[in-house]
């Protein structure tokens, strides 16, 4: 990694300190306004996603300083949690035993191994096509026709969320940002990674406050007015953002709506899967926060759109 790049990271890594900070105090401070004794379960929500972000902050910065090998490891990682936490709730019998270790510990890795080589054309069909046409074979030959179509399409549905769509974060490194900045793609993950959490922690906020157009009724508590405010906050931290793009402000702005739309269109499609699963949360690893799933709901959804709009504008 070049000094420059290196430096650009840290500053980055400051200023997002910085701003979880001041969010921390705006927590305590709404805290502080209430009467002795009392909680607002929307302040206590708003700030124990804070505290977790504050532990995604340094993990990612972790990643990202270490190199190439680290976000790999730390992406791949966190596909394996999130499929673990997936399977838990899918249907599956004894014969689906083989394919869902194929799953775990052969496509997964091969997945991200791909990613690593730089091997475009392989790691963008490997799982859609070939790991969609493996997995119901083996379960196949396990002769167990029960509720079959259902257990393959959960399998392969959760291989796409949790390894396919994952992996477009880290596969942002193979992005050429043009000569003499060959390193600086990583600066990308830092990008889509910002706008899509601020843009969901503007959403959840506004929300709660001020929304009143629910989207999805029955499904979830988002609303119209939060959306827009976390969309048009995260164009305007894109737009701040576009120095470590090759976008341009206007671009930075218009990709980081996009990213920020797709991923809250993402999260209401979790909010349909664990409703008709009957769960709140995918896991309990984070405390009042879920599990990795909850965590990356909006990041698996906007990952792939961001990559290819990324390859396809800018490429």
């Amino acid at each position: 990694m070049s000094e420059q790049t290196a430096l650009d990271i840290l500053f980055l890594a400051m200023g997002v300190i910085g701003l979880l900070t001041a969010l921390t105090v705006l927590g305590e401070i709404l805290r502080a306004r209430l009467p002795h004794g009392e909680t607002d379960p929307v302040v206590e929500t708003f700030m124990t996603r804070v505290h977790s972000w504050w532990a995604m902050v340094i993990l990612l910065s972790l990643a990202v300083f270490s190199g190439e090998i680290g976000i790999l490891l730390l992406f791949a990682f966190a596909s394996f949690a999130a499929l673990r936490e997936f399977l838990t709730y899918a249907y599956k019998r004894r014969a689906d035993h083989l394919s869902l270790a194929l799953a775990a510990f052969v496509i997964l890795p091969l997945q991200y191994v791909f990613v690593g080589l730089g091997w475009t054309a392989l790691h963008t069909v490997f799982i859609p096509v070939y790991a969609f046409l493996l997995l119901p074979i083996v379960s196949a030959l396990r002769g167990d026709p029960r509720r079959f179509l259902v257990r393959v399409a959960e399998m392969q549905w959760g291989l796409m969320i949790c390894v396919f769509c994952i992996s477009h974060v880290p596969a942002l490194l193979t992005f050429d940002m043009g000569p003499g900045a060959e390193d600086r793609s990583v600066l990308l993950i830092v990008f889509l990674a910002m706008v899509v959490q601020f843009g969901d922690l503007f959403d959840y906020y506004a929300g709660r406050h001020f929304g009143r157009r629910r989207v999805a009724p029955g499904l979830s508590p988002k609303t119209l007015e939060g959306m827009v405010t976390g969309i048009a906050a995260a164009a305007l931290i894109g737009a701040g953002l576009s120095w470590i793009t090759p976008f341009g402000p206007l671009g930075a702005a218009a990709m980081a709506a996009l990213a920020s739309t797709a991923g809250m269109f993402g999260s209401l499609v979790f909010a349909a899967i664990k409703r008709d699963k009957g769960v709140k949360d995918w896991s309990h690893l984070i405390p009042g926060q879920g599990g990795f799933l909850d965590q990356l709901d909006s990041v698996i959804f906007a990952a792939p759109v961001f990559y290819h709009v990324t390859h396809l504008v800018w490429g």
